[in-house]
């Protein structure tokens, strides 16, 4: 199929690739065999193209089998994951994106001290900062679910990794934008007012041999991975808990904060966020969240109390349980809704080892490319693998308009029996007809000037038919063919054909 599109579309070059790729996507039927080429021009995509017809690999290429049913997670990354210019190049394509992208960045700056767009835009040093940072990052992933959701993709489980998980709360149901953008900054404003000096330090060792060297000034911030976990509290401490596997060989690294959250550090404002929590209606949640606080499916009201989020901004995140949870709930698809694919490669790591070979990971945004194209690519694996996104809408915000296609590549082997004018003969079978008076009948094609079985048969050859005889033809009756086929069975030594016979429904 795709040689013969490459073949199609070099006659055609006034054909736009965007109107091409619309009508594969949404005029032809979305068979089991998938692939999707990605690409920025004609060149890159024709080059996809042939890679696809001639069984190659290409970096532009996805391909895969639809498996079926799927059940997909969400992921919400949280601080450290947000980068200047966050979101631009997909509020300029998708309206869905833009406009959630305002709508919560003006919400948020009902709570703030200055505007939170530009930051995201053009102030690096601002978007650093704890209390700017978690505000950011919380629009543009509420703005990529609402992206998501108008293309038809669906979750069936949220989990966010500390901040993340306040947008996750959000998109579930269980607190509205109003509220969720008063919590969001709350939780920063009181983050960024504590007295700077803390730490966090990424270790490449398990939670049990870290646990040993914690002291009063610092905790486990996260369990990432099986083997990655991040220290936080008091920079001496931390550091020197850091140096000690250092020394061993183990790498370490030192994130870089201004406050080191999830650490004892956060004590001297828990009570103050209790109070705004306490202030907010919290609803049902519309989507199952599996809590990174717990590892587990959130049960009851466990998130729809301010003690909750207290402890989430307090206490450890436990993403690898979380990953481990969401798998238990049979989850084989985890889509990160962030802007760098931060979560997706510790969720990797979690998932190495698991004997399915129908886990997916996919990260809709990766630092360091181009949003439209990390997001196309994202699609891209989602399809392949049988979860695939509206496509009409995702072609109707660029003004896409199908074109003409070349036929299917049918084999166009004919499988059809050749007709005979040769009758039937029943010695052939072994049988005789005198054996049975039906089997001395003649036998012809439909075809043929002759007579059929089961139409007009002769009389002056089987005089025994003109009882059956109306208006001059013969009128078999159902039951004699039934007769027929048993006896014929039982000639052939079939009794198969005797109970298939004797149990169908005449129809």
């Amino acid at each position: 199929q795709a040689a013969r599109l490459v073949e199609y579309l070099r006659d055609r070059p006034q054909d736009r690739p965007l109107d091409v790729a619309c009508a594969l996507a949404t005029t032809r039927s979305p068979l089991d065999h998938r692939a999707v080429v990605t690409g920025t021009d004609r060149d890159e995509l024709m080059s996809g193209l042939r890679a696809v017809a001639d069984g190659e690999h290409a970096a532009n290429v996805e391909t895969g089998l639809a498996r079926g049913e799927s059940t997909t997670a969400f992921l919400f990354p949280g601080g450290g994951a947000q980068r200047l210019g966050m979101g631009r190049e997909l509020a300029a394509v998708h309206p869905a994106f833009a406009a959630a992208y305002d709508e919560v960045c003006a919400e948020l700056d009902q709570h703030l001290d200055r505007p939170l767009r530009p930051m995201i835009d053009g102030d690096a040093e601002a978007l650093d900062q704890v209390g700017y940072a978690q505000a950011a990052l919380f629009a543009i992933e509420v703005a990529l679910f609402r992206l998501t959701e108008s293309m038809g993709l669906r979750a069936d489980f949220l989990a966010g990794h500390s901040t993340g998980e306040l947008a996750a709360a959000h998109v579930s149901g269980i607190l509205s934008l109003p509220d969720a953008a008063r919590l969001v900054a709350a939780r920063g404003r009181l983050m960024q007012g504590l007295p700077e000096g803390g730490a966090m330090v990424g270790i490449n060792a398990t939670e049990d041999e870290v646990r040993p060297l914690l002291t009063d000034g610092v905790g486990i911030a996260a369990v990432n991975s099986p083997d990655s976990v991040v220290v936080s509290g008091e920079a001496e401490q931390a550091h020197a808990v850091a140096e000690h596997f250092a020394a061993k060989g183990v790498r370490t690294k030192r994130i870089r904060v201004s406050h080191a959250a999830h650490s004892p550090l956060m004590e001297p404002v828990l009570e103050e966020f209790r109070r705004v929590a306490a202030g907010l209606d919290f609803q049902q949640p519309r989507i199952p969240i599996v809590s990174t606080v717990t590892g587990e499916l959130a049960a009851g009201d466990d998130l729809r109390t301010p003690d909750y989020w207290v402890r989430h901004m307090r206490q450890t995140v436990r993403f690898r349980d979380a990953v481990e949870g969401l798998r238990a709930e049979g989850v084989t698809r985890f889509v990160e809704l962030g802007p760098g694919g931060v979560l997706a490669a510790m969720a990797q790591e979690c998932l190495a080892g698991t004997p399915d070979g129908n886990l997916l990971v996919v990260p809709l945004l990766r630092k360091g490319r181009s949003e439209e194209l990390a997001c196309a690519t994202a699609l891209a694996q989602l399809h392949v693998r049988g979860t695939s996104p509206d496509w009409k809408k995702w072609f109707e915000d660029r003004g896409a308009r199908p074109v003409e296609l070349p036929t299917y590549a049918f084999q166009r082997q004919r499988y059809w029996l050749e007709a005979s004018s040769a009758g039937g003969d029943p010695s052939t079978l072994g049988l005789e007809p005198a054996d049975h008076p039906l089997l001395g009948a003649a036998t012809v094609l439909a075809d043929s000037e002759g007579l059929l079985l089961s139409g007009r048969l002769s009389l002056a050859t089987h005089s025994w038919l003109r009882d059956h005889a109306v208006g001059g033809a013969v009128l078999l009756p159902g039951t004699a063919f039934v007769e027929l086929a048993v006896h014929a069975g039982g000639r052939i030594g079939a009794p198969a054909l005797r109970d298939l016979v004797l149990h169908a429904p005449l129809v």
